[in-house]
């Protein structure tokens, strides 16, 4: 047989919380000790004596007990009291130390040399008297306490407190490397059926003649409908014509439509077409009611109104869809079903869909579920609004901050610059910003097995994985600027792989605010907001080529691995970036860090050719020294000539802003810019 449950079990309260004295324990205490201290002959407070005053303070019992431990009882609840001096000014004791006897290790083990014992093993059968001692207290009492008197020298000044009186176990340590596992519980059950199967049968003929509504909607529906077949029918009918036919073909229309006759009479009398004399109304009403046959047989409403009824109840009741604005897509999911993440629509389920509604008896094409998912009746989804407005407060810890530092580097600026990238990305996800785009890039620069990729990824929480990349192709362009408003993190993976013909379309993307272009299998151009940011890896060091500096990067060589094993709580990350953004904490790179960034990005800047040669047979020359004023592509030609190499146009057409970026003099001339140079002579 099963044993019973109690609704009393484990519901046992405690007189009060621990150190939630009651109001009256100080004016007690006091009286108590100063009756104790002008009675006795010598100032002294012993242990005894405070348990006494302890209980009296909390109305409790003094019951002293060979366990030491239970000497106050009040209910479910026993204290064990000690006493202890305090340091002079005993209102910032921080600490006390207590020593508890009562069961020797003489009596409890039979220890009577304790010279000839292992003073470890001896502080374990200590330990295990007290735990033992504290395991037979509570077998009696719910709750088991300590409160503690703390008392100055001179006995004039008192502090009190309790703590839960336990067990201790030796081998309990902590851990500060262990590894935190953040688990989030629900405040509350998922709003969304999963597997509840759903009962639609209902006798009522309101529910069988406009499916999917609730009774006052359907009431409307269909009196809304009995209305105008009667003026239908009554085509000669006119304003201040006799009301007796009218009210006759409406009651017969409402009656065959399944409307109870009070609600006819009720509507009737509400429509403002319609007279409100209700003796007239109720009397008509009731004689065709008594009279017609065939209650709720024929509704009122169309062929086509019904079965657009009949279509939106079957699809509400058996799916749950959304048009997801980041894919372009309608996403679905079953209700009745185990399937709990929403999936695209295909044409498989567009046919499944079909299927389903024929074998309930809904005549649907797959026609009518395309323009159903086409129509308002799908709710629109925005992944980064639904996760971003639904975050908690934030808690006040530097999660950020705590981002950064897991990637090793020695760049002191890293941090505080990867915060402000944050922050731009966090702000554009918002549309913050519509005129300017996140333009800047972090780049992780490490051997390979430093856990780049990872990092990059673990930057989206996972309801946003989706709409994290790192295979953009930028040859092919038109496909690159849809990912702008498709993903909201692209990844540069392998960022040396980039050709230095793609730099130029990559800087124009990487400040592009908004996409203009035509969707896959659409008429027109539209423009379509910009949401990714962007962030790249590579395994070398000398990867930009951009002539003009690197304000756009914020470039690190890695000195570790990036510890990727702690989990993130990405509620929190974002609600902090959230709340600055909130208080209006600058998301924006000023030209300060931008120049800081160019800086730092010098060791991984890329020298070419052009610029190599240059520094072998020419230097820029110095203030007040003869050299040659020549144009940047007579200098070329010379280089050319010297070292047999051949350099394209496009080459060519940058190698003057090779020239102002190595700080060599120009002056601007008629046939064009000239810059003061001094040959060099090679072996």
């Amino acid at each position: 047989m099963a044993e019973p449950r109690l609704r009393t079990v484990n519901k046992a309260t405690a007189p009060f919380d621990v150190n939630k004295f009651p109001v009256s324990l100080v004016h007690t205490l006091a009286q108590n000790v100063v009756y104790m201290m002008a009675t006795k002959q010598s100032m002294s407070l012993e242990g005894n004596e405070w348990e006494q005053i302890f209980a009296e303070c909390v109305g409790a019992d003094w019951k002293p007990s060979n366990v030491g431990l239970d000497d106050v009882v009040l209910d479910n609840c026993c204290w064990g009291a000690k006493t202890v001096f305090g340091q002079t000014d005993i209102e910032h004791q921080n600490k006390v130390r207590l020593i508890c006897g009562r069961n020797a290790v003489t009596y409890s083990f039979g220890v009577d040399n304790y010279s000839e014992v292992d003073p470890n093993k001896l502080g374990e059968m200590v330990l295990q008297i007290w735990n033992e001692r504290v395991s037979a207290v509570r077998q009696v009492f719910k709750f088991v306490r300590t409160v503690v008197l703390v008392k100055s020298k001179d006995y004039k000044d008192y502090l009190v407190f309790e703590f839960d009186t336990v067990r201790y176990d030796p081998e309990l340590y902590f851990n500060s490397k262990a590894m935190p596992i953040y688990m989030k519980q629900p405040v509350s059950l998922p709003s969304e059926t999963t597997f509840i199967k759903r009962t639609r049968e209902t006798d009522s003929p309101l529910q069988r003649m406009a499916p999917g509504y609730e009774n006052y909607e359907a009431l409307s529906v269909l009196f809304s409908a009995a209305f105008n077949r009667t003026l239908e029918e009554l085509d000669g009918y006119r304003e201040g014509d006799d009301l007796q036919p009218l009210l006759v073909c409406l009651a017969e229309h409402c009656f065959r439509a399944g409307i109870p006759e009070e609600d006819t009479v009720r509507w009737t009398k509400a429509h403002y077409r319609l007279p409100s004399d209700e003796l007239l109304i109720r009397e008509t009403v009731k004689s065709v009611y008594r009279s017609a046959k065939g209650f709720g047989k024929k509704s009122s409403l169309t062929a086509e109104q019904l079965f657009a009824m009949q279509m939106d109840e079957f699809m509400k009741r058996r799916y749950e869809f959304r048009y997801n604005t980041l894919t372009t897509e309608v996403e679905y999911r079953e209700r009745n079903s185990f399937n709990f993440y929403f999936r695209p629509v295909d044409k498989r389920v567009l046919a499944s869909i079909t299927m389903n509604a024929m074998y309930e008896g809904v005549k649907m094409w797959d026609r009518d579920v395309i323009r159903y998912l086409d129509s308002d009746h799908v709710p629109v989804y925005q992944p980064v609004e639904n996760f971003l407005y639904h975050l908690p407060h934030w808690d006040g810890k530097d999660r950020i901050l705590e981002l950064a530092n897991r990637v090793p580097c020695d760049n002191p600026h890293w941090a505080p610059l990867f915060r402000r990238w944050f922050l731009n990305m966090v702000a554009h996800w918002r549309g913050m910003d519509k005129k300017h785009a996140n333009s800047t890039s972090p780049l992780l620069i490490g051997p390979q097995a430093y856990r780049k990729s990872t990092f990059c990824r673990m930057l989206l929480p996972p309801a946003l994985q989706a709409y994290y990349t790192d295979s953009i192709d930028f040859s092919r362009k038109r496909d690159a600027e849809l990912y702008l408003n498709r993903f909201l993190l692209i990844n540069m993976d392998e960022f040396d792989q980039i050709s230095p013909t793609q730099q130029a379309f990559l800087k124009h993307i990487l400040q592009k605010p908004v996409v203009n272009t035509r969707r896959p299998n659409a008429s027109a151009v539209e423009e379509l907001r910009r949401y990714a940011s962007f962030i790249a890896t590579s395994n070398h060091r000398d990867l930009l080529t951009d002539t003009s500096g690197s304000r756009r990067f914020i470039g690190i060589y890695m000195t570790g691995g990036i510890d990727v094993s702690r989990p993130i709580d990405y509620e929190q990350l974002y609600a902090q970036a959230l709340e600055l953004l909130y208080h209006n904490e600058r998301y924006w790179f000023d030209s300060e860090e931008e120049a800081i960034m160019t800086e730092s990005n010098r060791e991984f800047e890329q020298s070419p050719a052009i610029e190599q040669l240059f520094m072998v047979y020419y230097r820029g020359a110095e203030e007040e020294e003869e050299g040659e004023w020549l144009l940047a592509i007579d200098i070329l030609r010379r280089i050319q000539k010297a070292s047999k190499m051949t350099f394209s146009a496009r080459q060519a057409s940058y190698f003057g802003r090779i020239l102002q970026r190595l700080g060599v003099k120009s002056r601007r001339k008629t046939y064009g810019t000239y810059y003061h140079v001094v040959p060099l002579e090679v072996e």
